[in-house]
Parts: C-alpha cells; structure tokens; sequence
C-alpha cells in the first residue's frame, strides 16, 4: 500500500528547512493545523498526515487491534517517518498525540529529536495524587454516551472541549470534524485515548520537550500540565493566553511563535 496515500502525508514549506511533524488528537485531522502551518511553513518543512482511521486516511487499511492501543498510532508515526526519511524531526502533537509523541521518540531518538506537546494529558482519569480532570465514572459516562449516539456525543461535547463560547464557529468546526469520523473507527480511538496512562513514559523523556498549556482547558486542566512538566527533565512550560483544547485554532499566532521560539533556543 502507498503509504502516503494511506495516511494523507501533506508536504509543505521549505524544501531545505528543519522539519516539523504535526500530529492530530482525536476526532480530528491535519486540517486543524491549518491557521498554523502559513506561519511555520515560511521557515520549516512542515510533514502533516491523518492517522488511520480519522481524516482522509484510507479506512481500508484500519485495524481494530492495532489501533486499540497507543502502539498503533505510534507505529503510524514511525512509518511516515521512515517514508519520507526524516530526521532531527519536532513532532509537535496535539492532545493525546502529545504521548505518541513521547513513545515514538523513545523507539526512533535518531528520527525524533524535539518534542511540542500541545494540551497533552498522560492520564485522562484522576488517580490519588493525580488530577487528569475526571473520574472514572465520568469517562464511563462519556464513552457509554459515545457509543450509543455518536453523533449526539459529538454535538455535545465537541463545543465544551473547545471552549471560546464567544466564537461558536470554532465549536462548529469541531463537531464536523467528530461527525466526519467514522463512528465506530472514532469509538475505538476515544477508549484507546481516555482509557490510556502514559504516566510512567514521561520520565523516559530524553528529546528537548516544550509543553505547551492553555489558561483555561477542561480535557487538560493545568495541574496536568504542571504534572507533564514536573516529569520530563528539562522541559520547558507555556501557558498561552489561550482558552479550550485547541489553541492551534483559538490562538493559532500565539501557538506558532511558542513553537518557532522554542526551536531557535533548542536547536
């Protein structure tokens, strides 16, 4: 199979720049990087594809064990990867890719050499002495509401994990962008994301890491990013003037110049 084809691999920017590796959370694609990637584009070679099963990846070639776990999008990174050859990567991953982000480098340190995580969350459940933002009865209820009546789900919770009820388009977007999902695909991928704890992984971390926070985020609240940053030696934490999950398209400007000034200072 053509694995460009297979994971929608978007090449832009220029030709002889450092390379950046973006990487959507769940229910999304590579279009949510679009208020970004003008900025990033006129310095950086900037790599985007979908994982499979979201976007306009071919769904011929999902799997529902590989994709049941975290592993299979990992495996999804390393082989765009290893297709395009890249090296001294920056994946910059939004949400839950933030930790494939951090598995992915571990594996290929020689590939992946700078790491942006972007709202990320090691474990989306309280734990004792850890706040991941909701109880374990709470992702029971989201994922029973999500396996019931997708649709409804997405409609639902796409405009509270965006935040920003002054700008209801930005929730819209989302929630086309869940309804676009295949429903079953898209169940699979939110237990493999909600269920997930990357906790231990975070002290692994040996790529420069910028984590970066929004003041305001009900699925990454900001103890998560203290956490996130407490556990990886070295990193460095922004919180953005930003509101929701999103900031790629709350705050698209202050997003791209945090990951334009980290890589100057990192590199």
């Amino acid at each position: 199979m053509d694995l460009r084809r297979r994971n929608n691999v978007t090449v832009t920017g220029r030709v002889d720049g450092p390379v950046l590796l973006l990487a959507h959370g769940f229910g999304c694609d590579q279009n949510m990087w679009r208020l970004v990637v003008p900025v990033l584009a006129e310095n950086y070679r900037v790599v985007l594809f979908d994982y499979v099963g979201s976007g306009r990846a071919d769904p011929s070639a999902w799997d529902e064990r590989r994709y049941s776990s975290l592993e299979g999008y990992v495996q999804d990174v390393l082989e765009v990867c290893e297709e395009l050859d890249l090296r001294d990567v920056t994946f910059v991953g939004h949400s839950v890719s933030a930790m494939v982000g951090v598995l992915a480098s571990a594996k290929t340190p020689e590939r992946i050499s700078r790491l942006v995580m972007v709202a990320p969350s090691p474990r989306y459940i309280d734990d004792d002495g850890y706040r991941g933002g909701f109880s374990a009865e709470d992702i029971d209820e989201l994922l029973e509401s999500l396996d019931s009546n997708y649709l409804g789900w997405s409609a639902t919770m796409a405009p509270v994990i965006m935040g920003n009820a002054d700008r209801p388009e930005l929730g819209e977007e989302l929630t086309t962008s869940f309804c676009a999902t295949d429903p079953h695909m898209a169940r699979v991928f939110a237990r493999t994301t909600f269920l997930s704890d990357s906790r231990a992984d975070l002290k692994t971390v040996t790529a420069a890491t910028l984590v970066l926070e929004c003041e305001q985020d009900v699925i990454a609240p900001r103890e998560v990013g203290a956490y996130v940053h407490a556990a990886i030696p070295g990193s460095r934490l922004v919180t953005l003037e930003a509101t929701g999950h999103c900031p790629q398209l709350s705050a698209p400007e202050a997003t791209a110049g945090a990951i334009i000034e980290f890589i100057g200072t990192s590199r």
